[in-house]
């Protein structure tokens, strides 16, 4: 029985279980992420989706800035939250319009519904003079109130850090207020269950829950006056010098103050948050580089200030706020706004022209992952029926029932927010409206009220006018010998048993549909037939691959239940029979085919796995020749072997997406295999391609079955077709990622997972105004893994701006280099890596250069200004250099080069945050008894200590570090060696002891590659060991081991860049 000792798998919806194990939980009906599907007009009854209808009155709450009625959250399924803010209570992303001013006091409207269960909390009165001015007539101000009096520029300490965190200066926020009072005092939260569906209020119930963050930064728009300046980073830079300067930083008069994340930092006395020193440190001095490298912005300080801010529920509804990071754990509120899980813009202010679009340098694009995971205390998007009618269309521009829909005339017609043309509703469909214009029905259709939701699609959204089969599995082996001696091919029968009892469950079935057939090949191909009713399974040969076809009709496909046994025995013959083979030269275009030709004559869509292990030579469609040629690496004739070398599998794979098929490959090479021709099919078709040079089924076996396990149970769409829709002024211009598009609007995908997304330049094609939004809206028609045709509805609003401070202060920079860094890999291919890397130093540099320009003039000349939500550009752009899609090291093989590029194409944003700046963490002093992830350091092997221990990772690779002094203690407990040297570093295997430590130390890697969509090879290194130098290629604040500048010479190269530009 196979066993894995280190605890790998991802967890999705209903956890998979580990090879050597029976799961009998079904897929996709996690009780905490269940999908409810609701039929024409019913009302939302599902204990798993918010209450729309039964809300005591008191805890009404009007409409938001969107425009739209808030939602409730879903009821907590970890530790109680406290119940909906009452009057008195701060909200949680809340606005503060000024300090105080005297005279009477504010006069808000009176609260109707259910007294509060506790004393109102009241703000402390400020301590420093009373402002003059007339009473405040504006609705009642929200936020923390100031504890003390306005801070002036004149009154900060010298000496501070360049982070602004000095125990010398005074604060430049308000301290907080009173904390929220215990959960019983306050007003009751949501209704139970039973009283969903009475009563439907007029209004969406408050926010209900507990926020588990203080908002750091609040204000309203201010005008500011002259001598007013927006909060960034500032760095002085001079030839071999780099200075911290405490010189002031403006910005134009009448410009808003930028804010990061989250909500606006207050100003007092027109003065803003800033950050300043005085220190001056020489990049010659080695002891001054490495203080400097301290005070440089890093993104482990970003990450837990975003973490101890933003965590807690995020809103969807919140404008001119960006979503927290993805480093940050959070729960989505989805309050008429797609979840950033789904969708995620790089400006979250879309600037009203092309012309401030261009100034601004910041590029206009969405990070798409469909189909997401959520969190455990989120919803999966709700499935709506609408029977026979179908989804509600706009009639010219097509664009689906959304929350941004208007209905006008007595609710008879709605104007839509893509093209402003007006439909009539259909009569099943029609409602009343409300007195505030909004239909009266709206808490009971999620597709009038939520941002991400799912509609069941009719036959004419179905290939042929048909509702689909269930989708199907095939297994496409290599048995030539290379396979059949590293053990695969043993390995792979002996726990198909297992995979198969991970097959994905649809909603609301109790088994998994999907069926699963078998090829093998060498020099040709074998079909069998798993037939239930057959007492062995029968195998067919076709010799002829120039002309494949599918020699049987009946019994290939089969379902796992049915035909256990004959699975069974099939798996326990396939290496008996191919246990001697000497065929070394194997097909691979043929064997695909022919995966393709069983699933076009069983008429279902699906997906084949493909297990490859050599370069296809054999006189055979799709052969290829060796071009290894290693020394073109980072030269400008590197595009040469990073291209295919044929068109073949390019075709192949798009006649696979034609057939609603997606191939992913598992090559299992010892030499070149040229994986930038054949791993097009996968490209091509919305696939995958996983590699395991000189694989070794004792040492990479537990880390291939269970890439297997999550490749095939992770949330899938089969057979899918994707359209983004803009609003009017804006269009969907550039797509990048595994995907295939005939013409300029349709992605067509042979399938799509929640690992994959897809990146999409928007660019302007006519003015905007200012006053309206930008509407955005994908839509993705797709096959589920139980056969259900389906539509899943993302929506996205975005306001536009003429203020170039506004579209900085809200560029989401995760976003942002997800979009570029795809961007530039698809560049690869006709530029050289220099090109692409000046190209993207330019971009960063002309962006910084406007910036300081425009937005802070009144700044000194040797200062590199950087804006707020910015600061960490400098230092991804160097990690980006440094990749191995980028660099040029020897060590890097063309294999591998095309392979990273081909997971940069679909990475998620989170893992290529981990890509840019790779994740280190001690763990030579973790707790034994502790389940946390210890503290992630700074990516500089200057922090790592000889007698340490150190994890680092970057979603494509891991290296565990020893240090040649580590303690004897801790390489007894991990390793049961007595001293660092005795680890037989050759196997990379932690082995399986009965000790705390041991078992702490797995923990913490299971846990890290449960993040990641592979299972990573884990490296050991000692300390100086050759090894040691691939590791410290990702070390990017240090002197990369090919050249490149480290950190500090990295931001001076830039900001000589930038001086260039302002002619400085």
């Amino acid at each position: 029985m196979y066993t894995n000792p280190i605890p790998v798998q991802k967890q999705y919806p209903a956890a998979p279980a580990m090879p050597g194990q029976l799961n009998n939980s079904p897929y996709g009906v996690n009780q905490n992420n269940k999908q409810t599907t609701y039929g024409p007009g019913q009302p939302i009854l599902n204990g798993n989706h918010p209450n729309y209808n039964a809300a005591p009155s008191g805890q009404l709450g009007q409409s938001n800035s969107t425009g739209l009625p808030n939602l409730p959250s879903r009821p907590n399924q970890g530790p109680p939250m406290s119940g909906p803010l009452m009057q008195g209570q701060h909200p949680p992303a809340s606005i503060m319009q000024g300090p105080p001013r005297s005279g009477p006091p504010m006069q808000d409207p009176p609260m109707q519904g259910l007294p509060m269960q506790g004393p109102p909390m009241q703000s402390p009165p400020m301590q420093g003079p009373p402002m003059q001015g007339p009473p405040m007539q504006g609705p009642h101000m929200q936020g923390p109130p100031m504890q003390g009096p306005p801070i002036h520029l004149n009154q900060l300490t010298q000496g501070s850090s360049l982070m602004g965190s000095s125990a010398h200066r005074q604060p430049l926020l308000s301290q907080p207020g009173q904390g929220l009072p215990p959960a019983g005092q306050l007003g009751q939260g949501p209704p139970p269950m039973s009283q969903i569906g009475q009563n439907a209020p007029q209004l969406m119930p408050a926010l209900p829950g507990k926020v588990s963050y203080q908002p750091t930064n609040m204000h309203a728009n201010h005008n500011l006056g002259q001598n007013s300046y927006p909060p960034g980073q500032s760095l002085s830079t001079q030839m071999g010098q780099m200075q911290i300067n405490s010189s002031p930083y403006g910005m134009n008069q009448n410009m808003q103050q930028p804010q990061y994340g989250y909500g606006p930092t207050p100003m007092y006395g027109n003065q803003p948050n800033m950050y300043h020193g005085g220190m001056t440190n020489n990049l010659q001095n080695q002891q001054a580089g490495k203080i400097q490298n301290d005070h440089m912005p890093n993104p482990i300080a970003v990450y837990e200030e975003d973490k101890k801010n933003r965590s807690g529920i995020f809103a969807t509804n919140q404008k001119n706020v960006l979503p927290p990071m993805v480093t940050t754990k959070f729960v989505v509120q989805d309050q008429g706004n797609a979840s950033p899980r789904f969708i995620k813009s790089t400006l979250y202010s879309i600037p009203t022209t092309q012309d401030l679009m261009k100034q601004a340098g910041v590029p206009f694009g969405i990070v798409l992952n469909p189909m997401a995971l959520v969190e455990k205390d989120e919803y999966e998007p709700p499935i709506v029926d609408m029977g026979e009618l179908g989804p509600v269309r706009c009639v010219r521009c097509k664009a689906y029932m959304c929350p941004y829909m208007q209905f006008v005339d007595a609710g008879r017609r709605f104007q839509c927010m893509f093209c402003k043309a007006t439909t009539d509703v259909p009569t099943e469909y029609f409602q009343h409206l409300d007195h505030t214009g909004q239909r009266m029905d709206r808490h009971e259709r999620p597709e009038l009220v939520l941002g991400t939701f799912e509609y069941v699609a009719l036959k004419e959204y179905c290939r042929n006018n048909v509702l689909p089969k269930p989708p199907a599995l095939i297994f496409v082996i290599d048995v030539s010998y290379n396979n059949v001696k590293s053990g695969f091919v043993n390995l792979l029968c002996s726990q198909m048993k297992n995979i198969l009892c991970n097959l994905p469950v649809d909603v609301g079935q109790t088994k998994s549909n999907m069926k699963v057939g078998f090829i093998t090949y060498n020099n040709s191909i074998h079909f069998y037939n798993c037939k239930a009713n057959l007492a062995q399974p029968q195998m067919l040969f076709v010799g002829d691959i120039e002309d494949i076809f599918m020699p049987l009709l009946e019994g290939f496909l089969c379902d796992i239940e049915e035909s256990e046994s004959t699975i069974d025995a099939l798996m326990a013959q396939i290496p008996i029979m191919f246990g001697e083979t000497r065929e070394t030269e194997t097909v691979l275009g043929p064997a695909i085919q022919a995966g393709l030709e069983a699933l076009k004559a069983s008429e279902c869509a699906g997906k084949l796995l493909v297990f490859h292990s050599s370069l296809p030579t054999r006189e055979a469609p799709g052969r290829l020749k060796n071009r290894d040629e290693r020394n073109l690496i980072g030269t400008d004739k590197e595009k040469t072997v990073l291209v295919p070398q044929t068109n073949y599998y390019t075709t192949l794979g798009q006649d696979c997406v034609a057939a609603g098929c997606s191939v992913d490959l598992f090559l299992l090479n010892n030499s070149y295999i040229d994986v930038a021709t054949i791993g097009q099919v996968s490209r091509v078709t919305g696939g995958e391609v996983y590699k395991y040079t000189y694989f070794q089924s004792d040492i990479d076996g537990e880390r291939l079955i269970t890439d297997i396990v999550n490749n095939i149970n992770r949330p899938t769409a089969f057979d899918a077709v994707m359209r983004v829709r803009t609003s009017t002024g804006v269009r969907p211009t550039d797509f990048h990622g595994h995907l295939h598009m005939q013409n300029t609007t349709d992605i067509e995908l042979g399938s799509i997972d929640s690992d994959k997304t897809i990146s999409i330049e928007i660019k302007h094609d006519d003015k905007l105004a200012e006053e309206e939004s930008v509407y955005i809206q994908a839509a993705l028609l797709y096959t589920s893994c139980g056969g259900i045709r389906r539509l899943r509805i993302i929506n996205l609003n975005l306001p536009t701006t003429n203020s170039l401070v506004e579209i900085y202060r809200l560029t989401d920079l995760d976003a942002m280099l997800n979009f570029l860094l795809k961007q530039s890999v698809m560049k690869m291919v006709d530029h050289s890596p220099k090109a692409i890397k000046d190209g993207l130093m330019a971009r960063a540099a002309n962006i910084l250069a406007v910036y300081r320009k425009s937005c802070a003039q009144m700044t000194n000349p040797g200062q590199l200004i950087l804006p707020e939500t910015m600061k960490l550009l400098p230092i991804y752009l160097s990690g980006i250099f440094k990749s191995d899609a980028f660099s040029a090291g020897s060590a890097v093989t063309i294999d591998q080069k095309s392979h990273v590029m081909m997971l940069v194409t679909s990475m998620p944003i989170s893992e290529s945050l981990a890509f840019m700046y790779p994740r280190v963490l001690p763990v030579h002093n973790v707790d034994p008894l502790s389940e946390d992830l210890p503290p992630v350091m700074r990516c500089s092997i200057e922090k790592f200590e000889d007698d340490g221990a150190y994890i680092i990772e970057n979603g494509i690779s891991m290296f565990l570090w020893l240090g040649l002094s580590l303690n004897s203690q801790w390489t007894q407990g991990v390793f049961n060696v007595s001293s660092v040297i005795q680890i037989d570093t050759d196997k990379n295997v932690i082995p399986v002891l009965d000790n705390p430590l041991n078992t702490r130390v797995r923990n913490i890697i299971g846990d890290i590659q449960s993040e990641r969509r592979y299972c990573m090879k884990m490296i050991l290194m000692r300390q100086h060991d050759k090894m040691e130098m691939m590791m410290k290629q990702l070390m990017v604040e240090d002197r990369g081991p090919d050249g490149s500048p480290g950190y500090v010479d990295f931001l001076c190269t830039m900001h000589r860049e930038v001086q260039n530009l302002i002619g400085n």
